[in-house]
């Protein structure tokens, strides 16, 4: 743990370093996630002109559940998508060779090399928003359900960062991924736009366990605003640890099967 604390902070200086050396991959991502920002809530305003709840939610719980999924993803894009989006690119490449002759885990050094503060903005305009849909709702909010919201957070970006690993760790066993990226950013999407309480039946079992998007923004919502109970609770957990053990069997045997582009 102390080696990759040490090793996290080398590569953050170098990442730092690398990005004001040229400014503009430094001030560029502010603008774009902050016009991506803006396209979500003009996005959010034309779909939910006309309608005054979806299932017992009403604008102020979706204003919060758009919030929050911002604050997923703005998350991860300053963390960990850029390092993670470039595995089957260094698969393909041979490049992958590199990581796995380092004395140090390739998948932790893959997923935090291309940290983006170019996104940080976005965190703090998502936590906007979600304080403005909690002024909407006209209730107050204790400590704990505060508390229960940010561990959701902590949660669900886990399930955010496993997915991601995942998908992209297939490249490990066939050409190309891009037809499951494809479906990847279609789930996104749609589940950034329609809360887990609008799916039922086969889009349900879909976006609640097999791909798991719909649960991301919609269980954290659910512990602030009080619908959240045990059993929800205890399926949101499970279906972590499922996909924590699901990706790392796939990540190890994937890299047995890996064939170096140089061999």
């Amino acid at each position: 743990m102390i080696k990759n604390w040490r090793v996290l902070k080398e590569m953050l200086r170098l990442r730092f370093h690398g990005i004001m050396v040229f400014r503009l991959d430094f001030f560029g991502p502010f603008f774009v996630d902050g016009s991506l920002f803006l396209v979500q809530l003009m996005a959010f305003s034309a779909i939910y002109a006309n309608v005054d709840t979806i299932g017992n939610w009403g604008e102020g719980e979706m204003m919060m559940y758009i919030g929050t999924y911002s604050l997923l993803n703005a998350i991860n894009m300053t963390l960990f998508f850029f390092g993670i989006n470039g595995i089957p690119r260094k698969v393909k490449s041979g490049e992958l060779d590199l990581y796995l002759s380092k004395p140090i885990s390739p998948l932790f050094r893959l997923s935090f090399e291309q940290i983006s503060p170019g996104s940080i903005p976005l965190i703090l305009m998502s936590l906007c928003i979600i304080g403005y849909g909690m002024q909407m709702t006209d209730s107050t909010y204790l400590e704990g359900e505060i508390l229960a919201y940010c561990f959701w957070i902590v949660i669900m970006e886990i399930l955010y960062y496993e997915l991601e690993v995942l998908i992209r760790s297939i490249s490990l066993f066939i050409v190309t991924t891009a037809n499951i990226e494809q479906i990847e950013a279609a789930g996104l999407s749609l589940c950034m736009k329609l809360p887990g309480i609008a799916f039922y039946g086969m889009y349900k079992l879909i976006f609640y366990l097999i791909l798991p998007y719909g649960i991301m923004a919609t269980l954290p919502v659910q512990s602030m605003i009080g619908e959240m109970n045990g059993k929800l609770a205890l399926y949101g957990i499970t279906v972590v640890i499922l996909f924590t053990i699901l990706t790392a069997m796939v990540w190890k045997q994937g890299l047995k099967h890996y064939n170096s582009a140089s061999s």
